[in-house]
């Protein structure tokens, strides 16, 4: 799983009938500090993320294995929103505060 921040959307009209319903996001990989930290993603949404929100994503074929994603052309899939994360007991991300 890796940490990233959803900058963006995407939209497709035209895509494989099993992606069909599928929002699509783009993501920003960021560090435990929650700064850009990495390359950019599209991901497919299996929570309902929105933009500004840090999130975990999987890729590869644990994209695969979510119920939204299951059996489609999926490389790389939102599967939870964070809410917050500490490290060495400090937190550096609290959903509300920083976003």
């Amino acid at each position: 799983m890796i940490l990233a921040k959803v900058v963006g959307t995407l939209v497709s009209s035209q895509k494989e009938q099993s992606m069909d319903g599928l929002k699509f996001l783009i993501l920003q990989q960021v560090d435990l500090s929650g700064q850009a930290n990495g390359g950019f993603v599209v991901a497919a949404d299996a929570v309902q993320a929105g933009v500004g929100e840090m999130v975990l994503y999987a890729s590869g074929s644990s994209a695969r294995q979510t119920v939204m994603t299951d059996k489609k052309p999926c490389d790389a899939v939102v599967m939870a929103i964070v809410d917050q994360w500490e490290v060495d007991g400090d937190t550096k991300y609290k959903k509300g505060l920083d976003d």
